[in-house]
């Protein structure tokens, strides 16, 4: 019973039927209609040709749907290096203010706490008295009588 001949059949058969399961399994995910593949042990090589085309049409979509994915989402990504370049100039222009504007304690503090890798300390510097514009000296420098 298990002659070379029935082992050959039988893996034509299931080929066939795995085939078909292919095709019709592809059918239904991408909604079109095919003709139905008929199983019989007469089936030509022109048949096995439909189904391999039909297989390899399929494959086709599914690699167009996935390579117009992958473009939507490089350029979601490039979008968001875009922000992130713009977001990362405003923030070293900012830090590049802000070190002219420290005091030269303020610098030295804040590099002793990078070099330790201590927290900032919360104390805040002395507030300085605001700086008003210069008046211009009055005329009348004695009591008025």
């Amino acid at each position: 019973m298990n002659s070379p001949y029935y082992t050959t059949v039988a893996m034509d058969l299931g080929v066939c039927q795995l085939r078909n399961f292919s095709i019709s399994f592809l059918s239904s995910l991408l909604n079109t209609d095919s003709s139905p593949v008929r199983l019989d042990n007469s089936s030509s090589g022109a048949s096995v040709v439909a189904i391999d085309n039909k297989i390899e049409q399929a494959m086709d979509l599914v690699k167009s749907h996935l390579m117009y994915a992958v473009r939507e989402e490089v350029e979601v990504l490039k979008e968001q290096i875009k922000e992130l370049i713009e977001r990362n100039s405003q923030l070293e222009q900012e830090n590049s203010l802000l070190k002219t504007l420290a005091s030269p304690e303020q610098m030295a503090q804040f590099q002793a706490q990078t070099q330790t890798g201590s927290p900032p300390t919360s104390t805040k510097p002395p507030a300085q008295a605001p700086t008003l514009p210069p008046t211009q000296p009055s005329h009348n420098s004695g009591p008025s009588a």
